[in-house]
């Protein structure tokens, strides 16, 4: 029996902890089970694979002086990459749009205005990507089915409206954090030493990032180093598809 102290037993210090880890099990899982009923859309963020292959990726939404050491450098380096792109910049800049897709890089929809989808409904979801998508087709002649949100920023419903226009939204693995400028020699550790087989690297080429053409080509040549073979995020894509399919 156990001793009564005003009406209720005592708690031993062992019972109190069991009681406690209990509790905590339960709002955890209590946790687990909220998030995934309601964040059950996930955009992509890499691609499960022991294969040393990546995607390396950059916005733009703003400028035109940044960009083209950007293309020329991976000109150099001989790697192709995936340029989303904002449907303002693309008709603001269109030889800078005809130079990436002549020199072979993948073209995707960095949306229309620079705002957070998870803000707006389905129809305008819809139709800031639209627009985007028609500026970049008559630009370039491409019919994009890619795109990065603007900041990132999405929830199930913009996922949802995105995926209703053939679309796949894109995220990151590896985040360089460039457009913060916090060094080049920052910018370069974070890529090379967070690399890993099927990841997507985030970096931009908006005239705001000023360190990332001095950083760019000693991440190129030391993850080719490591062994990294460079794909566009459809040909990663494409691989976990195969993949998935075997």
């Amino acid at each position: 029996m156990f001793p009564k102290i005003f009406g209720f037993y005592e708690i031993t210090s062992k019972a109190k902890m069991a009681i406690a880890a209990i509790v905590a099990s339960v709002l955890l899982a209590s946790s687990v089970v909220y998030v995934q009923a309601y964040h059950k859309l996930k955009p992509v963020y890499q691609i499960e694979t022991d294969e040393k292959v990546i995607a390396l990726t950059f916005d733009i939404s703003w400028g035109n002086q940044t960009p083209n050491p950007v293309i020329d450098i991976l000109k150099e380096h001989e790697v192709k990459c995936t340029f989303f792109l904002s449907g303002p910049w693309v008709k603001q800049y269109p030889e800078v749009v005809q130079t990436i897709k002549e020199d072979g890089h993948e073209i995707g929809s960095h949306g229309y205005r620079h705002v957070n989808l998870s803000s707006l409904g389905k129809k305008d979801i819809q139709e800031e990507l639209m627009k985007a998508h028609n500026n970049i087709k008559e630009v370039s002649g491409v019919e994009a089915n890619l795109i990065r949100t603007p900041n990132g920023d999405y929830n199930d419903s913009v996922i949802e409206a995105i995926r209703e226009k053939n679309y796949e939204v894109i995220q990151w693995s590896v985040d360089s954090l460039d457009w913060m400028n916090p060094g080049v020699n920052t910018i370069i550790e974070r890529v090379t030493k967070k690399i890993h087989p099927g990841a997507i690297i985030l970096m931009h080429a908006s005239d705001t990032c000023k360190q990332t053409t001095d950083a760019l080509p000693a991440i190129l040549k030391n993850l080719k180093e490591q062994g990294y073979k460079f794909v566009t995020v459809s040909e990663l894509l494409k691989m976990d598809k195969e993949k998935v399919e075997e």
